[in-house]
């Protein structure tokens, strides 16, 4: 859940025209129904494989696939670690 709540929080900060001269990033204009579909999607899961910093300043939520694609557990690291640690 805090997962959850932190992406979503991410997600809010979306990049506005007034600060672009601080951030270096450029405004852009989100509608009301982008940013809850945004918000609806974060909080159905949809998004629980990406990083928070995916979520960071940008626009409508499809902009996070963009940004950064979702991290892949790779299980044969895991096992190669825990082996190593056994000797």
């Amino acid at each position: 859940m805090v997962g959850r709540a932190r992406r979503l929080e991410r997600f809010l900060t979306q990049p506005f025209f007034t600060t672009e001269q601080f951030t270096g990033i450029q405004g852009k204009l989100v509608s009301l129904e982008d940013s809850l579909d945004g918000c609806e999607r974060i909080l159905h899961d949809e998004f629980k494989d990406y990083p928070e910093s995916a979520l960071y300043m940008i626009g409508k939520i499809d902009e996070a696939k963009a940004k950064q694609p979702k991290t892949e557990i790779k299980p044969e690291l895991e096992t190669k670690t825990a082996d190593t640690h056994e000797s």
